[in-house]
């Protein structure tokens, strides 16, 4: 499988720690996104035969209701009435799977699950490129390979998701009409190819996008930055912003792909979860069905290593992370961020983790090529109960590039610890 990587522009690369870049790619190949709570950017994976695929999900929970008195019962239900089912669960229950953490997977594809017995809850697949080459010509007609991708995934018994990474990161074509008609065509395609199957997917909208338009919009403010919008039937009365593109692109899901669950990735290079929030809610994403949050793009000892792969260089560390919790950088530290960036949005959506990075645990720094060491599958498939417990519902692994460590390479880790996971009845949501 092959993979390319997108350096960080040099302005964002040192933010604090981790904070991350984006990777790019064309034809076959899948790009990158950055991460939320400063928790490093991430590659792409995209195999030939629809190898990253994932699922859906559906927000819901209860706004208050007005009560049999006339006020607005403090519960938010009426008197006496059960409880509103909590936004988790309910997207949980309409994907048609257990009401527990779901476990999904990218960058494999079916038959290298099938060799060690794996079935994720969620398949994900990358969406890459605009124009010539891009995703509508991996199959014929135009657009099939959405099609095609999603029903191999079903059949598997996976939730099919798809990263639609069109921009790449690319900020400098987005008031080009010629392109953004090209862009809005394909984003068009896709959920119309999504909604022909009649079933809830995952969305996952532009990595990386929505971090380079923060590092130079004026205050961070997506308002002051001019996108090609309006001139789309679905978006006519969106302003010609980059914040009336990313609420086209949930406007857009509605009107055709009603089924289609989608949620945005914030690249939290720099600035706090309230700053971050403020510039996600101007693009729309607090009007989304979930948050797609990630953990980290690369294995730790990728980083480490004194003569990295291309992929893995320009940060500072450290980066491997402290499982007790004790010291930074760690994965409270993560949960915590991505909490406070939710109650800024305000509306309480279900979290996604994604593209999180499948390296072994190991004492020593470093490791070689595909078999770098990193702690997250370790972590997050022993301690589930911690993200249920954060309104998680979902946690979706795979290798953030070429050179990082899969299913294939990983000596059984994933296989191991997502049966014992589902052994032990799974995490429950909140």
């Amino acid at each position: 499988m092959i993979m390319s990587f997108r350096g960080c522009i040099s302005a964002l690369v040192f933010s604090v720690l981790l904070f991350g870049c984006g990777g790019g790619g064309g034809g076959g190949q899948g790009g990158g996104s950055g991460s939320l709570a400063g928790f490093a950017g991430n590659g792409a994976i995209q195999g030939s035969n629809g190898a990253n695929q994932g699922g859906d999900g559906q927000s819901a929970g209860g706004a208050g209701n007005t009560g049999s008195t006339g006020g607005t019962s403090g519960a938010g239900n009426t008197g006496g009435s059960t409880p509103p089912i909590p936004a988790t669960t309910a997207l949980v229950t309409r994907l048609g799977k257990p009401a527990r953490v779901l476990v999904g997977l990218g960058g494999s594809s079916i038959d290298q699950m099938k060799i060690q017995d794996i079935h994720p809850d969620i398949v994900d697949t990358y969406l890459v490129g605009v124009g010539a080459g891009a995703w509508p010509s991996w199959n014929s007609p135009d657009g099939a390979y959405v099609t095609v991708t999603a029903q191999a995934n079903q059949a598997y018994g996976a939730i099919p998701m798809f990263t639609l990474y069109q921009m790449q990161g690319d900020v400098s074509n987005i008031n080009d009409a010629t392109f953004m008609n090209k862009y809005w065509g394909q984003t068009r395609l896709m959920y119309q190819r999504i909604a022909a199957l009649g079933t809830p997917m995952l969305v996952n909208l532009e990595p990386d996008f929505w971090g380079f338009v923060a590092a130079q919009a004026p205050n961070r403010d997506a308002t002051q930055v001019a996108a090609v919008v309006n001139n789309q039937p679905e978006c006519a009365g969106l302003p010609n912003t980059v914040a009336g593109l990313g609420q086209c692109l949930v406007q857009m899901s509605r009107q055709i792909a009603p089924k289609a669950l989608v949620g945005f990735p914030p690249a939290f290079w720099s600035g706090t979860p309230a700053e971050i929030g403020a510039q996600m809610k101007a693009v729309g994403a607090d009007k989304a069905d979930l948050i797609v949050a990630q953990t980290s793009d690369r294995d730790a000892g990728c980083w480490e290593v004194a003569s990295p792969p291309d992929e893995c260089t320009g940060r500072s560390g450290p980066f491997y992370w402290d499982a007790t919790n004790q010291t930074s950088p760690n994965f409270h530290e993560s949960q915590s961020q991505i909490s406070a960036y939710r109650a800024a949005l305000g509306n309480g959506l279900p979290i996604l983790w994604w593209q999180t990075p499948m390296g072994v645990p190991s004492d020593t720094p470093g490791g070689t090529d595909q078999h770098y060491r990193n702690n997250h599958v370790d972590y997050m498939l022993r301690n589930t109960q911690e993200y249920g417990d954060t309104h998680t519902f979902a946690i979706v692994f795979s290798p953030g590039g070429s050179h990082q460590t899969s299913i294939s390479t990983d000596g059984g880790q994933f296989a191991r610890l997502s049966s014992q996971y589902l052994a032990r009845g799974g995490a429950t949501l909140k």
